[in-house]
């Protein structure tokens, strides 16, 4: 694929009974993912869905090398990190572009001031530190946490925490940043500032951004949508592509976002409507144009 950051062939992983990996295929312990391959292209903004166990988490492990595959080779931007012959410092290299943010902020936050904590991250890479004082304050600002440098993290809101989370991978400068659940522990209004940090560094830093996730509503945000079950990749393509698909994501006990879901209900009582809006924009407007005609079947 032109303009490849990311690519995955033929990716494999199983867990043992306890939870840590295996070496190889097992008979009996089925894989946490199966012969995954995909391609993903500097500056995509990709959401990744599937119900809790699915291999979701495990694939964005695996991206990186926190986890390390039993079959399969992972190659970021062209160079195969599963390779035997990989070094550590070239390990090293690698995982600083490729920066995570995980569901829960405090497993993330690693000093007692927050300027600190985003410093920690540029301070491994042994910068100087007049870039190092200059990184901090680009990522505050773009997270909006300048004014909480000198504050302590642990007396943060859960959704100021996350932003100083997203911040240390900023001040790295990755070229790519995935995002694991990392807006399930926060309230709507946390949800929101973290979906709109994501968006930003996509849309203007041209960063590729995979969003691993639950929120129907986030995913339809992306550039691309993939639909992970049991461990096999099942859908790639555009959220309109994906989320029209109402009848299969029910199948495999996914939704499509509320809108999408009330229009596909509509249609199906005979009612005519639209059956691939998926933003609330595009489910207002087909509502309107349905009660403009007095709500009339079909």
């Amino acid at each position: 694929m032109e303009n490849c950051i990311i690519k995955n062939e033929n990716l494999s992983f199983v867990y043992d009974d306890e939870g840590t990996s295996v070496s190889a295929v097992s008979a009996v312990i089925p894989p946490a993912l199966d012969d995954v391959t995909v391609s993903i292209k500097k500056g995509e903004y990709i959401a990744v869905l599937g119900h809790n166990g699915s291999g979701k988490s495990t694939f964005a492990k695996l991206l990186n090398m926190i986890l390390k595959p039993i079959n399969g080779r992972v190659y970021i931007d062209g160079k195969d990190i599963t390779c035997e012959e990989f070094t550590e410092d070239e390990m090293f290299e690698v995982r600083s572009k490729v920066g995570m943010v995980f569901q829960n902020p405090d497993n993330q936050l690693v000093a007692t001031v927050v300027e600190e904590d985003v410093a920690f991250g540029p301070e491994n890479l042994g910068l100087p530190r007049a870039e190092i004082r200059k990184r901090v304050d680009e990522a505050l600002d773009v997270v909006g946490m300048a004014e909480y440098a000198n504050h302590a993290p642990h007396k943060l809101s859960g959704g100021q925490k996350q932003r100083v989370a997203i911040a240390g991978i900023i001040a790295m400068k990755p070229k790519v940043i995935i995002f694991d659940e990392s807006t399930a522990m926060l309230d709507p209004l946390g949800r929101r500032e973290v979906l709109e940090i994501m968006e930003k560094l996509n849309r203007e830093d041209n960063i590729t951004v995979i969003n691993i996730t639950h929120y129907m509503e986030e995913a339809a945000r992306a550039d691309r949508v993939l639909i992970i079950n049991d461990g096999k990749l099942l859908l790639d393509g555009s959220p309109r592509e994906i989320f029209s698909k109402v009848d299969f994501l029910h199948s495999i006990g996914l939704e499509s976002p509320q809108g999408t879901e009330l229009l596909f209900e509509l249609s199906s009582l005979g009612y005519d409507v639209p059956t691939d809006a998926i933003s609330e924009d595009e489910c207002y407007d087909a509502l309107k144009t349905l009660l403009g005609k007095g709500g009339k079947l079909a």
